[in-house]
């Protein structure tokens, strides 16, 4: 399985495989036969409350991944979401505008089955760091 994010703003390509909406309001400006969605999960997105005390603020990035995982844990819609990609070639699309801090990136982390960050389309992966190809050992030196 190998999953992706991308801004649904962004075109279509084949490499995409199965596109996948992941945001609970459906994005500005954008038509349903210009966003190529397989589906539209937006059982899976942060909650309302969530989604408004985040508002996209990078300092509360670290807590929000937090208690969006908490919510993805007690989310039965999860469990319907890892069939449908299981075994697939999936990109996770999002509205927001911040590449490095936005509920897709977590999703995708929580989804794999090894957890591991996962790459966004600007070259970050899930935790927020950008990728410097440097191993852990070697960054903190």
């Amino acid at each position: 399985m190998t999953i992706q994010t991308k801004r649904i703003y962004e075109p279509a390509d084949a490499k995409d495989g199965l596109r996948i909406l992941v945001d609970r309001v459906w994005p500005r400006g954008i038509s349903r036969a210009d966003a190529r969605i397989a589906a539209w999960e937006k059982d899976v997105a942060p909650t309302t409350a969530l989604r408004k005390w985040f508002g996209h603020k990078p300092e509360r990035w670290a807590e929000f991944r937090t208690r969006y995982a908490a919510e993805l844990k007690r989310n039965p819609a999860v469990d319907a979401l890892r069939k449908l990609v299981r075994g697939k070639t999936v990109t996770l699309l999002y509205g927001a505008r911040d590449q490095e801090h936005n509920q897709a990136l977590v999703l995708a982390a929580f989804l794999r089955p090894s957890r591991r960050p996962v790459k966004a389309a600007s070259g970050t992966v899930a935790s927020g760091r950008a990728k410097t190809g440097k191993t852990r050992k070697s960054a903190r030196a």
